[in-house]
């Protein structure tokens, strides 16, 4: 018997409901899986069931799917337009073990984080929904296997990953993403749990209009590539009330083009109310970013790890990038709380791939209240390639690292072609921010606190122009370390700010480039020099009022 009234009195009228889904279309065409002969036993393959039910539904139309209680040995499923597969509470869809029970999809190519087989997917598909409090479990250690490293050395975990432990098996042959939906047009994923992914969990890449509500993603803390939602070209994406543990980039929104034809902009974004912990980084831009990155918010969320091992905590909790020939432009961040993350802010413009009119520009990061950080955070370009028009402002960060006073003065390399991580020009020169080929820097209300003695600057700028800092809070430089440290640096404004008890050196002005500063009304210590110069600056260099 085919149950088509099953909505009355049940929790799925109530879940389609939370889910935002209107009961017209189910009740005028709902099918069980169970009446297209999928067994619930979690041993039998039950795709070619499944997917008869969703054809039969998009031929009518369009419709419900619905999958009951039970644990359901799947393929790769492919959803339809007009289609809503509803995974009751207590339903597990069981991505299988082989991969030669997944179809494999055109488009992609077969090789890296991404291929084209998938435990759902859907591709030009209009008006399609997955929701309920059900499961989709890909199973994914069954694709990986341990990689045999000599152990990592205490002093080195700060720059590891917790899943280096583990790489691809099989030729990297597995499901990735696990759910996938390409080109399609609105588009609403709600409810449903996504966890054991063999790669990346979710990705709409090409699309238009998507709404994620209120899932969850738990994926192991040590699992390969296993990124919670990449959100690829797409336009007009909501993401809200979402709890994401994985072992790779929690939020990740890139910009390239898997399916061929140019490269469609990333554009009109939003994510909050969301909970956010991996052993990667939480929210990110980058990599891929071959296209355009506009209008991006990030709000109202928590970015969290525990404290043991180092190598398993967050690696930058914002890490906003263009490294490949593409642009960004209008990016705001906002209320952000910060646990045990490594580095809170990350911005980084290179040049893996050289391409004309890659910019970085236009970031507005306030409300960050972050503690445990361990790595500097940094705004960089490299020569030719500037950011700019970055402010930081009303955020709060704590370090609780400690740092060498010899780091001031190393060589930090460009590196301006390599993939971007807050480690990977090694140990910067400052504690708090280090700021490096960028214009129009503005810290604005920012504190910055050392719970370990530090012997590098607060603030750190190599060849910036158009600086304003004011109501800076920073705690003291141990020994003879300025507090702020500009190279190089030209028309910098800084004042209302106050220098913590017992420093010695407010401001180091250096290098021939150096010009146009003015320290304004800032609160010194008796004794405490204003300005100090070396490296060849001039002292017309700095103004002091």
């Amino acid at each position: 018997m085919l149950r088509r009234n099953f909505l009355a009195g049940t929790s799925l009228a109530m879940g389609l409901s939370a889910a935002g889904v209107g009961l017209a279309a189910p009740l005028r065409a709902a099918r069980s899986i169970l009446d297209y002969g999928a067994v619930p036993d979690g041993k039998t393959l039950t795709t070619k069931a499944i997917q008869r039910a969703i054809d039969d539904v998009f031929k009518a139309g369009g419709g419900l799917v619905y999958a009951p209680p039970g644990t359901f040995l799947i393929g790769g499923l492919e959803l339809k337009s007009r289609v809503t597969l509803y995974l009751e509470a207590g339903c597990v869809l069981l991505g299988s073990k082989s991969i030669e029970d997944y179809d494999y999809h055109p488009g992609p190519p077969m090789q890296g984080d991404a291929n084209g087989h998938h435990v759902i997917f859907a591709q030009k598909a209009d008006d399609v929904t997955l929701c309920g409090l059900g499961v989709i479990d890909g199973q994914g250690s069954a694709y990986w296997e341990t990689v045999n490293r000599p152990p990592v050395t205490p002093e080195n975990e700060w720059k590891d990953v917790a899943t280096f432990i583990h790489r691809p098996a099989n030729h990297n042959r597995r499901p990735s993403p696990m759910v996938e939906f390409a080109q399609c047009r609105n588009v609403r994923i709600s409810g449903v749990t996504l966890r054991n992914s063999a790669g990346w969990t979710m990705r709409p890449v090409n699309c238009d209009t998507v709404v994620i509500d209120g899932i969850l993603i738990r994926n192991p803390p040590t699992g390969v590539n296993c990124d919670g939602i990449d959100i690829t070209a797409s336009t007009n994406v909501f993401v809200s009330n979402c709890d994401i543990m994985t072992g790779d980039d929690a939020i990740c929104l890139k910009s390239e083009s898997p399916y061929g034809g140019d490269v469609l902009p990333t554009k009109n974004i939003t994510v909050t109310n969301c909970t956010l912990t991996t052993s990667c980084n939480g929210f990110k831009m980058g990599t891929a970013t071959h296209g355009a990155f506009e209008n991006i918010v990030f709000s109202n969320s928590v970015i969290y790890s525990n404290v043991n091992p180092v190598n398993a905590r967050v690696i930058g909790g914002l890490s906003i990038e263009t490294v490949d020939g593409g642009s960004l432009d209008g990016v705001v961040v906002s209320n952000i709380r910060m646990q045990n993350v490594r580095a809170p802010i990350f911005v980084r413009l290179g040049e893996r791939k050289k391409k004309e009119g890659s910019f970085l520009r236009n970031v507005l990061i306030e409300g960050v209240d972050a503690e445990g950080a361990i790595v500097t955070s940094s705004i960089t370009g490299v020569p030719g390639l500037r950011p700019s028009d970055i402010t930081i402002s009303n955020c709060r960060m704590r370090t609780v690292a400690g740092g060498d006073a010899a780091w001031t003065h190393r060589e930090i390399p460009e590196v301006a072609d390599k993939y971007p991580e807050c480690w990977m020009m090694g140990h910067l020169p400052a504690y708090g921010f280090y700021v490096r080929h960028a214009d129009r820097v503005r810290l604005r209300n920012v504190e910055y606190i050392t719970d370990k003695p530090d012997g590098r600057p607060a603030i750190v700028c190599d060849d910036v122009n158009d600086a304003i800092f004011n109501g800076l809070e920073l705690s003291r430089p141990e020994g003879d370390a300025p507090l702020l440290d500009l190279r190089d640096t030209r028309r910098a404004f800084v004042y209302g700010s106050r220098s913590p008890e017992g420093n010695k050196v407010f401001a180091q002005v250096s290098g021939s480039g150096s010009g146009g500063i003015v320290l304004l009304g800032n609160a010194l210590n008796a004794g405490e020099r204003a300005v100090s110069y070396s490296g060849g600056a001039a002292k017309s260099a700095a103004k002091v009022k």
